[in-house]
């Protein structure tokens, strides 16, 4: 019971200490993606808003949102919403990056930074990490950690993010 209290305070902790983030602009970011190419933020905001996640091939709770992130990525992507999963994976833990998403089928778009230094500026101190960011490259949500349920606010946020809270009440 204290191991769990203590984890939950040092999550908490982490938390509290991404928050300066939110509201932020962010700088047009060049990503490499897993299929050789690259992209920028800008890029991937043309059409809408874009879910960030930080994740790792390690990292069982990723592994979990990863299953819910994919199937908004094709939800929404009609409305201009895209997903992003950004592997932390260290250069020798690449090829288990490809093999993985290859083998679950994911659509969302897969980037790399194995050096971490896309998550360094985006203040993903804790995996997964989620952002969602608005055009205006500002970022307007941010969640560490993933829990079963956690699938109900990602979604909610997502929603807000393209203005369709409205729709789901009616």
């Amino acid at each position: 019971m204290m191991k769990k209290l203590y984890l939950l305070s040092l999550m908490c902790g982490v938390m509290l200490n991404a928050d300066p983030l939110s509201g932020t602009a962010l700088p047009n970011l060049s990503i490499k993606l897993m299929d050789g190419g690259h992209t920028s933020l800008d890029e991937l905001l043309k059409e809408g808003p874009v879910l960030i996640d930080f994740w790792a091939t390690w990292c069982a709770p990723c592994k979990k949102a990863m299953v819910f992130l994919d199937k908004y990525h094709q939800k929404y992507e009609d409305k201009g919403f895209k997903v992003v999963c950004i592997s932390t994976d260290s250069p020798k833990s690449m090829s288990r990056v490809k093999s993985y998403i290859r083998s679950k089928k994911h659509k969302f778009i897969v980037g790399l930074d194995p050096n971490q230094q896309i998550a360094q500026k985006m203040n993903a101190l804790l995996l997964p990490t989620s952002l969602i960011i608005n055009q205006k490259r500002e970022v307007v949500w941010i969640h560490q950690g993933y829990l079963p349920g956690d699938e109900i606010e990602i979604e909610k946020q997502i929603r807000l993010s393209l203005n369709l809270e409205a729709e789901k009440s009616e």
